[in-house]
């Protein structure tokens, strides 16, 4: 019996030692710079991983954000990496997500950074416009099956729209879309860049420039989706309502082209009967 405990006692404190060398090696691997590596671990083989775990990240992350990588200089980019390698506690293990790791680094860590005042002022919003666009690339969701396709355009006023699950109704202070080398503002634009960023039925991944009226428009539709269904004819005077606009029925030929457009992006799926 005491055999048994001495063996018990040895395996424990094996664990832990074993667990203790895995914790340094690990924050080597994360900040090599600050942390020194294990002993007795020839540095040419730690050097092997330093490299295969930073080129990875390094790699997915170029990849997830291509137009915020082209505008930062490589060693602001690599700095802003290495930080969030340091800093970052990630609970996802799958490299497919460690763009929306990196987006959350953004908005929650990178102000601890003493680097973050060298940061563009639109950073936060260009790596949100550029997840959106990666996010719904690889988003499981998909077209409603319940809904009628083959609507002529004089049945639309009278049928309930339906908003496609892959369609992003999204507002920025930056145009986001616009920016690149060539052109990064300084100053938010005098109004809001309205944009809703979309998948269709041919897994490609758009954007269309919209406007506040389109963007709530898109909310009324959505609102009715989850509650009481309505016409497409009461959901446009709604908006007219809302906007306090002078003549309501001019609205709704107006309205019934925007309709259209958004169908025929898919970004409304179809309709049912209201």
């Amino acid at each position: 019996m005491g055999d048994s405990k001495v063996i018990d006692n040895s395996v424990a404190e094996a664990d832990a030692g074993f667990q203790l060398m895995q914790r340094y090696f690990a924050a080597h691997l994360r900040a090599p710079a600050e942390v020194a590596a294990p002993a007795g671990i020839e540095d040419r083989r730690m050097g092997i991983y330093r490299d295969l775990i930073y080129n990875n990240i390094e790699s997915f992350i170029s990849g997830g954000f291509p137009v915020l990588r082209s505008i930062i200089a490589d060693d602001a980019w690599h700095g802003m990496v290495r930080d969030f390698v340091q800093r970052h506690c990630s609970h996802s293990p799958y490299f497919l997500q460690i763009s929306e790791e990196f987006l959350q680094y953004l908005q929650n860590e990178r102000a601890q950074s003493t680097a973050s005042g060298q940061d563009v002022p639109f950073l936060l919003e260009l790596a949100h416009y550029e997840w959106v666009e990666l996010a719904l690339d690889v988003s499981p969701e998909q077209f409603p099956d319940d809904v009628r396709e083959d609507i002529a355009p004089d049945e639309m006023l009278e049928l309930a729209p339906i908003v496609s699950p892959l369609a992003w109704s999204l507002s920025y202070h930056y145009p986001v879309h616009q920016i690149g080398p060539a052109f990064q503002p300084t100053e938010p634009g005098s109004e809001p860049t309205c944009l809703v960023v979309y998948r269709n039925r041919e897994d490609d991944v758009g954007f269309m420039e919209a406007n506040p009226a389109t963007l709530h428009l898109l909310q009324l539709i959505e609102q009715a989706q989850a509650s009481e269904s309505q016409s497409t004819r009461q959901l446009l005077l709604q908006l007219a309502q809302d906007m306090q606009h002078p003549e309501p029925e001019q609205l709704l030929g107006f309205g019934l082209e925007l309709v259209q457009k958004l169908y025929r992006l898919d970004i409304i799926a179809g309709f049912r009967a209201p």
